[in-house]
């Protein structure tokens, strides 16, 4: 069973600061769409071998703290969030506005419970 720690919002950025300052790796980060309650984010750290995971519950809507000024690469994974979920994430230090996969006539999310389709060539 894998454990995963409760993750307050108020604490994404001091928990990420205080993993690098630990030399612990950032191996990424996951979204879950659990419907009307919201989406699940998790935070994936690791340190000679050892995975902590990290839970982060809110509601639809709710703009979460960039942990990029941290761990630099988690710009690619929270802009990957954002297209894929539509999870929003503040400080983010390179914002790629919900276009770093998606094309222009992609007008939903496709992994945030709705159906995407494109216009016809």
């Amino acid at each position: 069973m894998l454990e995963t720690i409760p993750l307050t919002l108020d604490a994404v950025v001091a928990v990420a600061k205080e993993h690098f300052d630990g030399g612990w790796r950032l191996v990424t980060m996951s979204a879950v769409d659990t419907g009307e309650d919201g989406f699940e984010l998790f935070y994936h750290y690791d340190k000679d071998l050892v995975m902590k995971h990290y839970r982060l519950n809110i509601p639809k809507e709710t703009v979460v703290p960039s942990i990029s000024p941290v761990y630099f690469a988690a710009l690619l994974v929270e802009n990957e969030i954002r297209d894929q979920f539509g999870i929003c994430f503040s400080d983010i230090v390179l914002d790629f506005g919900g276009a770093l996969y998606l094309e222009a006539e992609v007008r939903a999310m496709p992994f945030c419970k709705v159906s995407v389709a494109q216009k016809p060539s």
